[in-house]
């Protein structure tokens, strides 16, 4: 069964009510069947005081029915002809009887005698197969005794209870009702943020109205909001570097392309030549859709970030035994200068990516005969990543330009770069927590720094 707040607020707020209503309907049950019979006994109490009051006495009644009551007399029922053997024609359903202070019965209300004589006070007895309750008064000449039916009372009790009930299951039917209005009415806010990002279509990434929200929904409506943001954020990202990738891969490709013909064409002493042009424009956009699968693969975060402790003095020495043939083939002297043991937390693949980057940056960028030095700088809390070459260098108005992706100072003069290397850099060394520096090295090229926090 699908999950529904609708459903769940329904359930909880009317199995709540249905279970309230059952302890009041108990409590008052037991109360007003509490106070019933108090009433009740308080009649039989007032009927027997009664009695004794009056001076009623053995003696006193006479055989024949008095003038004012014979309207009375002659207003009651008719015996049944096979009455029980507890009947009585008294009003009020009640027997009564006087005993004498030695147990004598001087009088019934009833032909059968009534109950046995029990003790001053209240009695619940059995007799003649019914349950019945007693109140028995003792006063200086005789004993009144009152005896009341319990079935009897219990009944009218019942008659009464049945219109506590029915008032208690009008009052669920009544707020049940009431329930499921307000909560369509509390829901409705969120049906309607609903229908709006559902009539939405992919390019509808505007934000949502969180003016009007209630409280609640404030929070939700924020975090919508973030997330369309970051979704149009990437789908822009993603639209510029398709764009970018075809503008830069579009001349590679047509360099390779007529680099092609002209191989073909060339006499055969001049092939060879054309043919190592070719290969050095294939190189090129290798490079090119190298560095363009990095780029994408860190903006669309296609691998999970794993940071972790890592040796990076042990990196750089990997990295500058990889550069060593290809610095040898260009006439660079690469080397590993000072190189402090340290170890920093970060993503160890995307830090190899970095300082690939970085080094072949700068074979790329300095001209035969240069010298590029790594270096990994250690102190208590910082560690720093450094790469000087003695080239060209970049002035300290180009330097924030060439962090951005497809800047070539140069483009002419530097056809091999893609203008995505120090890019790369720089995005890695944000999502690593580090901080990228340019400046000029001490022989006058660039020094690329990045730093970070010690990991101890």
């Amino acid at each position: 069964m699908k999950k529904s707040i609708r459903r769940d607020l329904l359930l909880w707020q009317i199995l709540a009510l249905v279970i309230t209503c059952a302890v009041v309907c108990a409590l008052t049950y037991h109360m007003a069947w509490t106070a019933f019979n108090r009433v009740r006994d308080f009649g039989m109490e007032q009927i027997a005081h009664s009695v004794v009051r009056h001076g009623v006495r053995p003696h006193s009644w006479a055989s024949d029915t008095p003038a004012h009551a014979a309207p009375l007399a002659t207003a009651r029922p008719t015996p049944s002809e096979n009455p029980p053997a507890w009947a009585t024609d008294d009003l009020g359903v009640f027997i009564s009887q006087i005993w004498t202070l030695s147990g004598e019965r001087l009088y019934a209300s009833v032909d059968s005698g009534g109950p046995p004589l029990q003790t001053p006070g209240f009695h619940d007895i059995e007799w003649a197969g019914d349950h019945w309750r007693v109140f028995t008064l003792r006063d200086d000449e005789e004993l009144v005794q009152v005896a009341k039916n319990a079935r009897d009372r219990a009944s009218t009790f019942s008659q009464m209870a049945l219109w506590l009930f029915a008032l208690a299951a009008l009052v669920v039917l009544v707020l049940g009702m009431l329930i499921h209005a307000a909560v369509t009415r509390a829901l409705a806010p969120l049906n309607a943020l609903g229908r709006d990002i559902r009539q939405r279509d992919a390019k509808e990434l505007q934000p949502i109205t969180i003016e009007g929200m209630p409280d609640e929904l404030v929070p939700l409506g924020n975090s919508l909001n973030r997330l369309l943001a970051r979704v149009d954020g990437l789908l822009t990202q993603q639209r510029q570097m398709l764009a970018d990738a075809a503008h830069e891969l579009n001349t590679p490709l047509a360099a390779v392309k007529l680099q092609a013909q002209l191989a073909r064409r060339a006499p055969s002493d001049q092939r060879e030549a054309a043919l190592d042009e070719l290969d050095r424009g294939i190189a090129r956009s290798t490079h090119l859709v190298a560095q363009l699968l990095q780029m994408a693969r860190l903006d669309a975060q296609a691998r999970r970030h794993e940071p972790a402790a890592m040796r990076l003095d042990r990196l750089a020495a990997e990295v500058v035994a990889a550069f060593s043939a290809q610095a040898e083939a260009r006439d660079i002297d690469l080397g590993l200068d000072t190189c402090d043991a340290a170890s920093v937390w970060a993503d160890p693949l995307d830090m190899r990516v970095l300082l690939d980057n970085l080094v072949d940056n700068a074979l790329r960028h300095t001209p035969a005969g240069s010298r590029v030095d790594v270096r990994v700088e250690a102190s208590a809390a910082r560690v720093d990543l450094v790469v000087n070459d003695n080239g060209p260098g970049i002035s300290p108005a180009d330097r924030p330009r060439v962090l951005e992706r497809f800047v070539r100072l140069n483009p002419h003069d530097d056809a091999s770069g893609s203008g995505l290397g120090l890019a790369i850099v720089t995005r890695i060394a944000q999502r690593n927590e580090g901080l990228l520096t340019l400046a000029s090295s001490p022989s006058g090229g660039l020094s690329v720094r990045v730093g970070f926090n010690a990991h101890t």
